[in-house]
Order: structure tokens, then sequence, then C-alpha cells
């Protein structure tokens, strides 16, 4: 007998076709969900990023100074805090010589 006569409930079975459709659908909301959350986080740090490397400062830099050297055209002072987070600095003083981390 079927199930409609005995009424339980129906099975819904998916043919090969059907599945496939299905794993494309979600890889596709995947790659959508994914750069959704990559153009926010981009959005979310729009202070201007310095591409990662590292410089030396020259005697007599300040700070200051190694900041408008690497980023021209950005806000020397969130240059400068940058800098002091990534480097873990306790204040403004360096040291010639002094190997500084730039960038996010």
């Amino acid at each position: 007998m079927s199930n409609v006569m005995t009424g339980g409930p129906a099975k819904v079975r998916l043919t090969r076709r059907g599945r496939v459709v299905v794993v494309l659908v979600a890889l596709v909301l995947l790659v959508v969900g994914f750069s959704m959350g990559r153009v926010s986080s981009q959005a979310a740090g729009s202070v201007h990023r310095v591409a990662p490397r590292t410089v030396t400062v020259q005697p007599g830099e300040t700070l200051w100074q190694l900041a408008v050297r690497i980023a021209p055209h950005a806000d020397p002072r969130l240059v400068v805090d940058q800098i002091e987070q990534v480097n873990h600095l306790a204040g403004p003083g360096l040291l010639a010589g002094q190997q500084l981390v730039v960038g996010p």
C-alpha cells in the first residue's frame, strides 16, 4: 500500500538532478555570504591601510616623520597610532636602526 492510503507522511526523494541543484544553490549562498562578509569588513576598516612591511628607523627620525614617510597621503595621527599598536610601543621614542613593522 502507498503512504497516501495509509495516511502516513509521504517521503520526498530527490533525483540526481535535484541533488545537484541543491548543492549548487548551497555553494552559491556560501560564496555570496563570504563575499558580503569580506566587503563589510573592508568597509569597516576604512582607515588607510599600508601594505605590511618592515622599515628601519633612521637617525633622528621621529614616529611622526616615519608615518609621513611610509604613508604620505594618510593622516599621520592614524598612522602613528597604527604603528604603535602593531609594534606594541609604549611611547613615541624610537632608536636609530630599530626595525618596525608597518601596516595592518
